[in-house]
């Protein structure tokens, strides 16, 4: 996207009107605050329905299985972001992606509101990845885009946008969780579509007069000639993996194991394309190559944070389910209530760490040093958590006060890495590339997930301490190492900071 469009766009959005930011980033904050509602709701009880028996509501699946599936699932909706970045910059732009996504998480959640059916219940995973893809990496860039690059309002209006996504992530598993464990869950699937509905209306009814051009300009359109071209390959494509699906599965050659290790491969190999395309694309200048060079180690830090942090709705959540005393000083915890605390926790400490960088000034630490701390808190976040097995053993129910400390650990971790990330996302991302580099950022928790889909089979309550004590001091050492490198990828950002 050209200086020229870029400076119209933020003079055709109203600057003034949401706590001292532009008005748009109400509509932008109240759109992802449902749409985090539906998802976050859906997520605090899939696995519990998953694994808990017919009897029960659920589809009685392993519990391994319903973990990896999990897993998967996760990585699946931020890997289609990729298809979400790409559409907008080169085919319709972002404001409607979010629009088209919107529908699709919608229609999602209905389908698994239909009850007892497996096959609705895959179907519902294809829509809701593929709205994700479109909607959530989109949304972002929309931020990005409604200020100039030298506004210093930028980190501060992302962290009000992310405390959306936290309060729609804070009230979900509180409600849905409880609608759906205590009643019946597809009565909480259906509150998912429900809360993506009023999304949808909150963004469709104030887009216009609030955001101005943001979102409407493709910043890298196809050329009429290349667009059926593109058409065909896209249709083609489709319909040799459809084919060869088919026939694997009907040879035996794609089993659940085997689509699991082929996402993992995936989520590896896919960002490296992305990195080698944008650093050797023409359309990317010195300067902006630098960028993505120092972009590198941000992403593997994110990963290492991701795989420790989605573990709360995998590892954690099962660990809630079946190893911690759900009967505490009289009140029995649902265990889809865990996964309200790390919003929670965002929600009354965002604030106090916008302050905290803006009192710094310029002592404020670079970007690398804070994911390097936010590695630090997560490592410790799985260290806290094997304490109770190794001064109570594996047979007993933990206090679930644990829980909640390591729940606070890597929150702290997750202030020093995701909002930041994501403003630094558009700050170092190539102009031709701008959305796409918005969904590599959220391709970080899609190659965690992944990875995540390999390892959750080697946890039981008996090797729980090697478990989780391997992961977390896999994350200091690389906190570590990311910090004695922080002065050189500093220099190679070239002035952003």
């Amino acid at each position: 996207m050209s200086d020229y469009n870029k400076q119209k766009i933020v003079s055709s959005v109203p600057q003034k009107g949401f706590f001292g930011h532009p008005r748009g980033l109400l509509t932008l904050f109240f759109t992802e605050f449902w749409e985090r509602f539906s998802y976050y709701g859906m997520r605090a009880i899939l696995v519990f329905y998953m694994y808990y028996e017919v009897t029960r509501g659920g589809l009685g699946l392993p519990e391994h299985t319903a973990l990896a599936i999990m897993s998967i699932y996760g990585s699946l909706v931020y890997m289609s972001g990729i298809i979400g970045g790409w559409l907008a910059d080169r085919v319709f732009g972002t404001s409607r992606a979010v629009f088209y996504g919107g529908i699709l998480i919608m229609f999602g959640h209905l389908a698994l509101a239909v009850p007892g059916s497996v096959a609705m219940f895959f179907v519902s995973m294809v829509l809701i990845v593929l709205g994700t893809g479109l909607l959530k990496p989109n949304v972002s860039s929309i931020v990005g885009e409604m200020y100039a690059e030298e506004d210093n309002r930028r980190d501060a209006g992302f962290s009000i946008f992310y405390m959306g996504i936290n309060l729609g992530g804070f009230l979900a598993p509180l409600i849905v969780g409880t609608v759906g464990e205590r009643y019946n869950f597809h009565w909480g699937f259906a509150l998912a579509a429900v809360g993506m509905f009023l999304g949808l209306v909150v963004f469709v009814a104030t887009r216009r007069p609030n955001l101005g051009l943001a979102g409407t300009i493709v910043p890298n359109p196809l050329r009429p000639s290349e667009k059926k071209q593109v058409l065909t390959r896209i249709i083609l494509g489709a319909a040799i993996i459809a084919i060869l699906a088919a026939i694997s599965i009907r040879a035996g050659i794609l089993t659940f194991d085997t689509f699991i290790r082929l996402v993992g491969i995936l989520g590896i190999l896919i960002p490296i394309a992305y990195f080698v395309v944008m650093y050797r694309s023409p359309k990317t200048t010195g300067i902006e190559r630098s960028r993505v060079v120092a972009y590198i180690p941000l992403f593997i830090a994110s990963v290492m944070f991701w795989a420790i942090e989605e573990q709360g709705s995998t590892i954690l959540a099962n660990y809630a389910d079946k190893r911690t005393q759900l009967d505490f000083a009289g009140l029995h915890i649902s265990p889809a209530w865990f996964q309200s605390l790390n919003p929670l926790f965002i929600i009354v400490l965002a604030p106090v760490f916008a302050w905290l960088w803006i009192k710094m000034g310029a002592r404020e630490p670079s970007i690398p040093v804070k994911f390097s701390l936010a590695l630090l808190f997560a490592g410790v976040s799985f260290l806290v958590i094997l304490l109770p097995a190794y001064f109570g053993g594996s047979d007993r129910l933990v206090n679930p006060l644990w829980l909640v400390l390591s729940y606070l650990l890597v929150v702290i971790g997750e202030l020093c890495l995701s909002p930041v990330g994501l403003s630094a996302t558009t700050k170092l991302a190539p102009a031709a590339f701008l959305a796409q580099t918005m969904s590599l950022w959220f391709l970080s928790n899609a190659a965690a997930q992944a990875i995540n889909a390999q390892i959750v089979k080697f946890y039981t309550p008996d090797n729980e301490m090697a478990y989780f004590g391997t992961i977390g001091v896999a994350a200091l050492v690389l906190g570590a190492v990311l910090f004695m490198l922080s002065p050189s990828i500093q220099r190679f950002m070239k002035g952003v900071r």
